[in-house]
């Protein structure tokens, strides 16, 4: 008799950022509930369907049934402790930046905006930058005309604060 190998079961604890939007706390609850009751039931009828024919061990499809199967059981659960641990980004009108804020900064290329998020939320392209990233974690408690300095591998970049908006 072959045994099967199989890639661990056990949810990876990986150490996500909890702070969220409400608009990505509602994005990941809509992902779970079609998980829950869309993808999950349709997973599970084909591993009953492809069991139903018999001789697991050189059953192909039903191996690959299961896996699917598991992995949509493990994003469920991964999804499940991330809205459980979510704590929502409510920007707060401050002189000083905080999460969620948006922030104009001018540096030697001209001037940018970005606003700072939580990890999850992070997208470069549309200026969404991560408060662990090191200008994200530069600008946090900073002011209006504040310069900042980061250090890059070669160089350092300096910016400074021109406008928070929350």
């Amino acid at each position: 008799m072959r045994s099967t190998n199989r890639k661990s079961e056990k949810i990876r604890q990986n150490k996500f950022d909890p702070l969220l939007t409400e608009k990505k706390a509602f994005e990941l609850s809509e992902k779970l509930k079609r998980l829950k009751e869309i993808s999950r039931p349709r997973a599970a009828e084909e591993v009953k369907r492809l069991a139903e024919l018999g001789d697991f061990s050189e059953n192909a499809e039903y191996q690959l049934a299961k896996a699917r199967l598991r992995g949509i059981n493990n994003n469920i659960l991964l999804l499940e402790t991330q809205l459980n641990q979510a704590v929502i980004i409510k920007p707060q009108k401050t002189n000083t930046v905080q999460v969620g804020h948006l922030v104009t900064i001018e540096g030697k290329n001209g001037q940018k905006t970005y606003q700072i998020l939580g990890s999850v939320e992070t997208d470069p392209q549309k200026n969404i930058i991560s408060r662990n990233s090191p200008l994200g974690a530069a600008l946090l408690g900073r002011k209006v005309r504040d310069v900042i300095k980061i250090k890059l591998a070669n160089k350092e970049v300096k910016y400074k604060i021109l406008k928070i908006t929350s």
